[in-house]
């Protein structure tokens, strides 16, 4: 067994580096109140239901060209897309290295922005889109001209995927599909150009056969976004979806039609196991800037690093760290070597990936936390990152799959239980 770092990924961890400080550190610097204490109200457009707003927008969408110019954005991409096809245990070990920087622009918290992708999509639309699909909507998602939102959360249904509302019935002519439902948390619908749509069309309710994926075009008749969910953490992105007879052709649905969830599996496997370094990364930033605070503040006479009860607490989150991050490379290393990118590779680690997305997102929360407490009174304020920290990864003990469907999950493959659902 051999999980070393990949040939390659040292330098690039480098070339990484050196990027953020030549570009990216000087448009933080030259708009301060983005990244400051008023980065939630210089980021919000409480006119428009909370989204971003159109300047942050901007700065985005130009960070993301300038590491497309660089060389740095399509590095997952499959090698026909324009990538360097980085591997699993490659992309965990970047997103740790950019999210152990800490916030900013490299790997943005509030809109999930990085400068290495995270599309999950580009992996769905090019293992399973037509020719058609490809053209269509994958070279620009690839080139960074558009976004691809992903609506399966339902007001009703969650984590379990399987008994959806949402549905999609053969049109009376039988040309193309009707679909009617409602779609919950659908980040990013404020500026995507398509939504990935997942709705029943035959089966029944409980069994992943029978629900078919469709890509909806965002300006599609009878698609709307009534409202958006104002979180934890702001800006919000995250919308309520009506599909009031929506109408698709045949050529709008992905993979095969009854199978939509192959989709589904693919990306939130991709999305998990990346998620779950992104907040390793976070937690031993907060366990390594608290080290360094602790070393400097005196409490009654002596260094606060001296004191058993915070070396303790931070010696336990260090080793925690430590114990998740060998485990996470393992997994990661595992799914390359079952075949990487593809969803078989990705399902067959489901047991490994859920244990490590539950320790690792639970870890930058109470690293984060701890990491307020050990600063006292200024950790709590928003002059330092930790409460930003906090609120953001909080998320992921839900929207990455809740803690208790990681559990479930995980008792599946212990106990030999039916997978349902």
């Amino acid at each position: 067994m051999d999980f070393s770092t990949p040939p390659g990924i040292s330098d690039l961890l480098r070339r990484i580096d050196a990027f953020i400080d030549a570009e990216l550190l000087p448009l933080q610097e030259a708009n301060p109140d983005l990244f400051d204490h008023r980065r939630e109200f210089a980021r919000t457009d409480t006119e428009r239901g909370g989204v971003p707003t159109q300047r942050w927008h901007e700065l985005l969408s130009h960070v993301r060209r300038l590491a497309i110019d660089a060389g740095l954005y399509r590095y997952p991409f499959p090698r026909e897309l324009g990538g360097e096809a980085g591997s699993s245990l490659a992309m965990a070990m970047i997103r740790e290295h950019l999210a152990r920087r800490g916030p900013g622009l490299h790997a943005e918290l509030s809109h999930e922005a990085s400068i290495v992708a995270n599309e999950p999509l580009v992996l769905v639309l090019h293992e399973y889109g037509t020719d058609e699909q490809r053209r269509r909507w994958l070279e620009p998602l690839v080139a960074g001209e558009i976004s691809i939102a992903f609506a399966l959360t339902e007001p009703g249904h969650g984590s379990d995927a399987t008994w959806l509302e949402t549905t999609g019935r053969r049109a009376d002519d039988g040309d193309g599909w009707i679909l009617h439902g409602v779609k919950r948390f659908i980040t990013g619908i404020d500026v995507a150009a398509g939504v990935l749509v997942f709705a029943r069309t035959s089966g029944e309710d409980g069994r992943a056969e029978g629900i078919t994926a469709f890509l909806v075009p965002r300006d599609a008749p009878g698609l709307e976004v009534p409202y958006y969910h104002w979180g934890f953490n702001m800006p919000t992105d995250h919308g309520e979806v009506t599909l009031d007879g929506v109408r698709v052709g045949d050529d709008a649905v992905v993979g095969q039609v009854g199978h939509g969830l192959d989709c589904a599996q693919l990306f939130v496997h991709e999305n998990r196991i990346r998620q779950a370094a992104s907040s390793l990364g976070a937690a031993r930033f907060c366990i390594e800037r608290s080290v360094a605070y602790a070393r400097e503040r005196v409490v009654f006479g002596r260094p606060l690093a001296e004191h058993q009860g915070i070396q303790w607490q931070l010696v336990e989150l260090h080793t925690e760290a430590e114990l998740v991050g060998n485990t996470l490379y393992r997994t990661a290393w595992e799914m390359d070597r079952l075949g990487g990118a593809s969803t078989a590779a990705k399902v067959a680690a489901t047991e490994r990936v859920s244990m490590v997305n539950l320790r690792a997102n639970r870890l930058a929360c109470e690293a984060a936390d701890r990491a307020i407490q050990v600063h006292g009174g200024i950790g709590y304020t928003r002059a330092l990152p930790f409460e930003y920290i906090y609120r953001h990864h909080r998320r992921y003990r839900i929207t990455e799959g809740s803690d208790e469907l990681q559990l479930r999950r995980i008792a599946g493959t212990l106990f030999s239980l039916r997978r349902g659902g």
